[in-house]
């Protein structure tokens, strides 16, 4: 087993070590909550905790012969994210202390698999704009991504090997790059979002961030609700090297990060090359605008309608105010146009395995704001395609940030053995 703290431990090596004696829940349990303590002042993941009734759970686990793929493993869950013994309050103080008397599936399936739910980590307002508590764990006066930015906070400060987010724009894959974890946004309904506060129907997928492709492959399995299948391997495979139409956003040093570690994979055998995107992909931030306005708007109508004050000004001007003020003939309209650019990308995937694309315009800028650089996220979140958030950059100040890998829609399992392949390259 590793010569590193237990809460270092990733999930696979915590479960192998469970399996083998060497280890115990309690143990494991204990460390992470020995992290959070130490750190929870300076970072801010924790929206909920009970460190008594988290060692109360795992001493349970050590008791229970029951044997699960992720026995004893401790993960976060974003507070957006129903669970019935903990209070979910969406980010607002308009559901303080509000308690569900069921857990999300996602949650429940990963109990079922032994998992240790920790808390619920910090989120931004309704999983928007309004950030929350948490800063960046490796720079306070950085933002540590949103909106699921106590779930990536808490994994990449060795807090928790495992935490559960969302994505409706970036939520996922910014946080994990600017965080430095492994993020993961599945194929758009593949994973069931029962017990999940919807943000934008049309675009919402659960979130999976950790410290390895291993981990993310087993947690991705255990919340599909499948058996567990090891990461494949690969020869190497064929890669687009995607320069999308906001390339020239990027900050100088991203782009050359990008355009070396496509050189880089080229050399190591992989066939590499440019993807041009149709021209159509353009349109794709007005239709995220105009379809998470309009559902936004309408899933939160009993909030609007009786506590408007509440509200943040930048929620309230924001996506709501485009709700309403988005027609539904429009709202149809960039529907079409979302499922018009998803066909040209299924279509594209026939000569690629994977695309290679930016996670994020830079480093995490200075400043607490949750959402920067939207555009970066919005092509993949709109053509429901599954990424992978590879943790293998530093930028100009030390910083992470990440590439981000695209498969084709429903090859998850072909993403992951990509990545391991490319990781493994880019980390060498």
């Amino acid at each position: 087993m590793p010569m590193r703290a237990l809460n270092e431990w990733t999930a696979t090596e915590i479960v192998a070590a469970i399996a083998a004696g060497t280890a115990t829940c309690e143990a494991v349990a204990r460390a992470c909550l020995d992290r959070i303590a130490a750190r929870e002042p300076q970072v801010g993941a924790w929206q909920y905790l009970d460190p008594d009734a988290v060692l109360a759970q795992a001493r349970a686990l050590d008791r229970s012969s029951a044997r699960g793929p992720l026995r004893g493993v401790p993960f976060g869950v974003k507070d957006i994210i129903d669970t019935c013994d903990m209070p979910t309050e969406y980010g607002t103080c308009i559901h303080k202390g509000h308690r569900p008397h069921k857990d999300a599936a996602c949650v429940a399936l990963s109990r079922r698999a032994g998992a240790l739910l920790l808390g619920k980590t910090v989120t931004t307002e309704f999983a928007n704009v309004t950030p929350g508590k948490t800063c960046h764990p490796l720079d306070p006066t950085r933002t540590p991504g949103g909106s699921s930015s106590g779930s990536a906070a808490a994994v990449a400060d060795f807090m928790a090997p495992l935490a559960l987010g969302t994505q409706t724009t970036g939520s996922t894959t910014r946080p994990a790059s600017f965080c430095g974890v492994f993020g993961y946004r599945p194929t758009h309904g593949d994973v069931r979002v029962a017990g999940v506060m919807e943000a934008s129907g049309s675009l919402d997928t659960v979130g999976l961030l950790a410290r390895s492709i291993e981990d993310i492959a087993l947690y991705r399995d255990v919340v599909l609700g499948v058996q567990p299948e090891p990461v494949a391997d690969m020869p190497p495979p064929r890669i687009g090297f995607c320069r999308p139409y906001f390339w020239q956003r990027l900050e100088p040093a991203t782009q050359k990060l990008l355009a070396e570690a496509a050189q880089r994979l080229a050399r190591a055998g992989a066939p590499v090359r440019d993807v041009t995107l149709p021209a159509e992909f353009e349109g794709l931030e007005e239709a995220h605008r105009w379809v998470s306005g309009f559902e936004m708007a309408r899933n939160l109508a009993w909030e609007i309608d009786h506590h408007w004050d509440e509200i943040s000004p930048a929620f309230r001007t924001g996506r709501v105010q485009d709700g309403f003020a988005c027609t539904y003939d429009r709202y149809c309209g960039m529907r079409r146009r979302m499922e018009h650019c998803q066909r040209l990308l299924d279509a594209l995937f026939a000569d690629y395995d994977v695309l290679l694309a930016p996670a994020a315009a830079g480093e995490a800028p200075v400043g607490l704001h949750p959402v920067p650089h939207p555009w970066v996220y919005m092509i993949w979140t709109t053509t429901h395609v599954p990424s992978l958030t590879l943790p293998v950059f530093k930028g100009p100040a030390g910083l992470p940030v990440g590439a981000q890998l695209i498969a084709r829609r429903g090859e998850d399992r072909k993403l992951f053995a990509a990545a391991r392949w490319v990781y493994r390259q880019l980390v060498a």
